[in-house]
């Protein structure tokens, strides 16, 4: 079915089982020619999903791909995770970006060693529960781990949903999409469902690259040059390198940081968990 015949069909009829049947049919045809493999896709388990979600938030599936299979070798399951050393964790996770991610799957991991014997809760509540787990990824964490019919919504699906049922329209909204999503997901297998419609988006990036701005959610992504993240980042390699550092050892390598904004960032890193001062010495947590 061309485009055009399924807006003017969409139009005529809203969304009812025919067109339902139609979106449904495009996206599983287009999966079945052209889905994409990665490494946390195969095998799948509780764990493998959870580190491959927390990976995915804000970083692309390249980058993961690459990360995902040393990082699941050297930690293979929520006992080894737990029990690792937080030094030895971040060196792991070096690359992806967002450091707190790494400490919230540690964290996360001796959580479910000590309160569920293990196992990963197939609860959105109790998962929402954890750090830097929100509702999105709780979703999504049931959907890839256990196979369960959950909503959600990401930049590739908002953009499926955007091109297929809001053509020509401006600002929507998540709340116009989800009700969407809703009524037209495959409960049967979710799953493979939710690949399907996030490769349909990738494709749907390269042939209509400004779809995402139709989206209210659409924002300007800030420059990393000189931000706060890259200072971060780079702070903790040098740590992570080092070992120990002296303050002033610090200072001379960010002698271009103002010292107040250095310092803001080492207390910082210090109530997130990444560090300790004391006295003149920086170090990681170990």
């Amino acid at each position: 079915m061309l485009i055009s015949d399924f807006y003017k069909l969409y139009k005529e009829n809203g969304l009812s089982k025919e067109v339902i049947s139609h979106f449904r049919g495009i996206i599983h045809s287009f999966y079945k020619q052209h889905k994409r493999n990665f490494p946390f896709r195969e095998n799948i388990t509780p764990f493998k999903v959870l580190v491959s979600e927390i990976m995915l938030q804000q970083t692309q599936t390249g980058r993961v791909s690459v990360k995902f299979l040393n990082f699941v070798e050297k930690f293979p399951s929520f006992l080894a995770l737990s029990k690792a050393p937080l030094e030895d964790v971040l060196k792991a996770w070096q690359g992806l970006g967002y450091n707190r991610r790494a400490i919230a799957l540690k964290k996360i991991s001796e959580i479910v060693m000590k309160d569920y014997n293990g196992k990963l809760p197939d609860s959105i509540k109790i998962l929402n529960s954890f750090p830097q787990i929100g509702h999105n990824t709780a979703s999504s964490i049931l959907t890839f781990a256990f196979n369960k019919p959950t909503i959600f919504i990401e930049t590739n699906i908002r953009r499926v949903y955007i091109y297929f049922f809001f053509h020509n329209k401006n600002n929507i909204s998540d709340k116009e999409i989800i009700p969407i999503i809703e009524k037209t997901i495959d409960k049967l297998n979710p799953r493979e469902w939710y690949y399907a419609l996030m490769d349909y988006g990738v494709m749907l990036k390269k042939s209509h690259p400004d779809l995402h701005k139709q989206s209210a959610q659409y924002r300007k992504q800030t420059p990393f040059k000189g931000s706060n993240r890259q200072i971060r980042g780079k702070l903790l390699k040098l740590l992570l390198r080092a070992k120990t550092l002296k303050k002033f050892e610090i200072e001379k390598e960010f002698n271009n940081i103002k010292p107040d904004k250095l310092k803001e960032i080492l207390i910082q890193l210090k109530k997130e968990g990444f560090i300790k001062i004391e006295g003149t010495k920086v170090q990681i947590v170990r």
